[in-house]
């Protein structure tokens, strides 16, 4: 048999696999989502996300540290706030003095180098559990948007260097873009929750933070799931309104939306490995049915591979671990 090609001559060595592959992970994809909790040496493990915790600020300030040691350089910033701090307008999401402000000044203050994302949105500060004030049963557009621009500012004033709004109302990037403008924090970046879908896979990062909405659903203002064409106009409208980074979150079942909008931006995308996609491998891991190195390792490729410039995931530390 005479062959004028034999693709496996580039597959027969784990070195020349490596010379060849197309898709390289690094710690400089990653962002490292962090919980944090009022109170003092607190590190309380989240049941439905085995090996991840919600950790009171001081501990959080030593996991930082840790992480840039490790060479991962940018953290996503999620607060729990207290129930009797909550409202439905968002009252603590302001305060000067609240947890997330306070977090991103210590953690600026402890590892200066750290880029520090932020959460914008108003479930974890809400009596209803929801990203916006509501009014009736309905989550309105207009009077959220307000507060998430004050919510910006309140950040990039603690230090934040990237705001990420996560809240899917429609014109919340114009008017925080326009709030970061007219305050002077002309370096502060958007990172948009540009095509953020309604999904099921995120009941357990609703556990960390309790902010599973009171009532109804999401589904007026996250994307239904069975929608492509959608993504791709919300996202080139972010990029209109003034997102510096634009993200699609869940990302194992949405790695075509990935790849589409890769292809229809010139801004760099980002991806959200959400909580449900890692308590699968943890689970399945758990019960003996797959290889939980291995099964990191594939899902973040193919995540990178998909088109995403940068990745949040819960699997930060064990990706760097394993391709170290």
């Amino acid at each position: 048999m005479h062959l004028q090609r034999r693709n496996r001559i580039l597959r027969q060595s784990p070195a020349i696999r490596s010379l060849v592959a197309e898709t390289i992970l690094s710690p400089n994809d990653f962002i490292v989502p962090l919980f944090i909790d009022e109170g003092t040496n607190i590190k309380t493990e989240i049941a439905s996300m085995p090996g991840y915790y919600r950790m009171s600020l001081d501990n959080t300030v030593k996991e930082v540290k840790e992480l840039w040691a490790m060479g991962l350089k940018s953290v996503l910033l999620f607060i729990k706030c207290k129930d009797e701090l909550k409202d439905n307008k968002g009252t603590e999401a302001l305060n000067p003095q609240g947890l997330m402000q306070r977090s991103v000044r210590a953690i600026k203050e402890a590892c200066p180098d750290m880029l520090v994302m932020t959460d914008v949105a108003l479930d974890p500060f809400s009596s209803y559990g929801h990203d916006g004030i509501v009014e009736g049963s309905e989550i309105v557009n207009d009077a959220t948007v307000e507060v998430l621009a004050q919510m910006s500012v309140s950040h990039a004033a603690a230090g934040a260097d990237f705001v990420a709004p996560s809240d899917m109302m429609d014109g919340r990037i114009a008017a925080i873009r326009a709030a970061l403008e007219e305050n002077n924090f002309t370096k502060t970046g958007i990172m948009s929750y540009s095509a953020k879908y309604a999904s099921c896979f995120y009941g357990p990062f609703r556990d960390a933070l309790d902010s599973a909405p009171g009532f109804g659903d999401k589904k007026t203002y996250q994307m239904d799931y069975a929608n492509r064409t959608e993504a791709i106009k919300e996202t080139l409208m972010d990029v209109q309104e003034g997102a510096d980074i634009v993200m699609v979150k869940p990302a194992l079942a949405y790695l075509d939306i990935i790849r589409e909008v890769k292809n229809s931006v010139d801004v760099p995308v980002s991806a959200y490995n959400i909580s449900g996609e890692y308590a699968m491998i943890k689970a399945a891991a758990k019960m003996g049915w797959l290889n939980e190195e291995k099964a990191i390792l594939e899902t973040l490729t193919a995540i990178k591979r998909s088109g995403a410039d940068l990745i949040a995931t819960y699997f930060a530390k064990d990706a760097v671990r394993l391709i170290s």
